[in-house]
C-alpha cells in the first residue's frame, strides 16, 4: 500500500496478438509512457505470436519501463492479461487496449479513484476513432459497446457501477488476491467469434468475494480506440452482437441471472426503446440514418436475444466453458 504523500503505482498491461498492429501498438506505449501520473512500468503480453513478441523485445530493449512478456496461458485475452497481473509489480493494475490511446491524465483519474481504500476497480470512457473518419450514420450510439467503446446509457461523471469495461480499466491488486483472475474459455480468443464479458463476470465474482467492494467508472479517465473499417460494417454488429448474448449466457450460467443480467435488463428496458424513438423521431425530421439507427437497435436487441438462447442451451448441455485459476507472481514469464 502507498503511504500518504506517496504515488500510488500502477502497472499497464497492454495484450497484443499480431503485427498487424504495429504502429497501434507503439502509439498505445507512447500514451502510457506521457501520462502525468507516470506508470510503475507497461507490460506487452503477446499471444502466441513468437515474430511479434521477438520484435517488441528488440523495440524496447533499451527502455527499461517497458517489459514484453509471452503470454503463459492459453490463448486468448483473459489468459494474457493475467499473465500481465502475474508479471506486474504495481498497487493497481490497469488495462489499455493494443489499439488504443490514453490522453495524458488517464491514469491520474484513475489514481484519484483509489483514494477511498474501500475502491476495488476504477474503469474509464473510451471513444471510437472511425477508420472512415465518422460514425457511420445507421450506427447508434447505444452499441458502441460492439466496438469496444463506451456507449449511450452509462451515467456520466464518476459513479458506482456493476462492472468496468476491459479495455479501459483497472483493478486494485487485492482485487485479484480476492476472486482471483480473469475467466480463460470466456472473452476473445485470435480469430475466433468475437466474445467478450470476461470484465463482467470478473466483477461479479469480486463483488460476491469482496461484498464491500466498490467499482467506479470516472469519464474523465478518456482513451481513444481505433475502429477498423471492417468493424463499421452490419456484418461485423451483427456478430458481435450474436456473440454478446453468447457471453452473457455464460456469464449467467457462472453467477446467476439475477446478477449477470442486472444491468442488461435496465439497458434493455430503458435506454434501447428512447433510442427507437429518437431514430424514429430523425427519421421524421428527415435526418440521415435515423431510421436505419433505430432498425439496428431492435437488429441488435434480437441477435444478442439469439445468443443468449443458444448459449443458455448450449451451458446447461455442457456445464462451465470456462474456468477461473488464482493470479500469482509470475514465473520466467517476462522478456526484455
Amino acid at each position: 500500500m502507498s503511504t500518504v504523500g506517496t504515488p500510488l503505482t500502477i502497472s499497464v498491461v497492454i495484450c497484443a496478438y499480431t503485427e498487424d498492429r504495429w504502429e497501434d501498438i507503439l502509439a498505445a506505449v507512447a500514451s502510457v509512457r506521457a501520462q502525468s501520473h507516470p506508470a510503475l512500468e507497461t507490460l506487452l503480453v503477446v499471444d502466441h505470436n513468437e515474430a511479434l513478441r521477438g520484435r517488441l523485445a528488440r523495440e524496447y530493449k533499451d527502455v527499461p519501463d517497458v517489459r514484453v512478456c509471452a503470454n503463459a496461458g492459453p490463448r486468448g485475452l483473459s489468459a494474457g492479461r493475467n499473465t500481465g497481473i502475474a508479471a506486474s509489480r504495481g498497487e493497481v493494475v490497469a488495462f489499455l487496449d493494443d489499439d488504443a490511446v490514453a490522453e495524458r491524465d488517464w491514469l491520474r483519474h484513475f489514481a484519484a479513484g483509489y483514494a477511498d481504500p474501500a475502491v476495488m476497480a476504477v474503469g474509464g470512457r473510451t471513444e471510437p476513432v472511425w477508420a472512415s473518419g465518422r460514425r457511420p450514420d445507421w450506427f447508434p450510439e447505444e452499441f458502441d459497446w460492439v466496438v469496444g467503446c463506451t456507449y449511450r446509457g452509462l451515467p456520466p461523471g464518476r459513479v458506482r457501477v456493476r462492472n468496468v469495461l476491459g479495455g479501459n480499466a483497472s483493478f486494485r491488486r487485492e482485487a485479484f488476491d480476492a476472486a482471483g483472475g480473469f475467466a480463460t474459455g470466456i472473452g476473445r480468443d485470435g480469430d475466433k467469434r468475437p466474445l467478450g464479458c470476461e470484465e463482467t463476470e470478473l466483477c461479479i465474482r469480486l463483488s460476491r468475494a469482496r461484498p464491500d467492494a466498490v467499482l467506479l467508472i470516472d469519464d474523465r479517465a478518456v482513451i481513444h480506440h481505433r475502429v477498423p473499417g471492417a468493424r463499421e460494417r452490419f456484418g461485423y454488429f451483427r456478430t458481435r452482437t450474436y456473440a454478446e448474448g453468447l457471453s452473457k449466457a455464460l456469464v449467467a450460467r457462472s453467477v446467476g441471472a439475477d446478477k449477470g443480467l442486472e444491468s442488461e435488463r435496465r439497458y434493455a428496458t430503458r435506454v434501447l426503446p428512447v433510442g427507437v424513438v429518437r431514430g424514429l423521431r430523425d427519421a421524421a425530421l428527415a435526418r440521415p440514418g435515423g431510421a436505419r439507427r433505430a432498425g439496428a437497435i431492435v437488429a441488435g436487441v434480437l441477435t444478442a436475444a439469439g445468443g443468449y438462447v443458444v448459449g443458455s442451451v448450449r451451458a446447461r448441455r455442457g456445464g462451465a466453458a470456462f474456468s477461473v485459476t488464482p493470479v500469482g507472481p509470475a514465473e520466467g514469464g517476462a522478456h526484455g
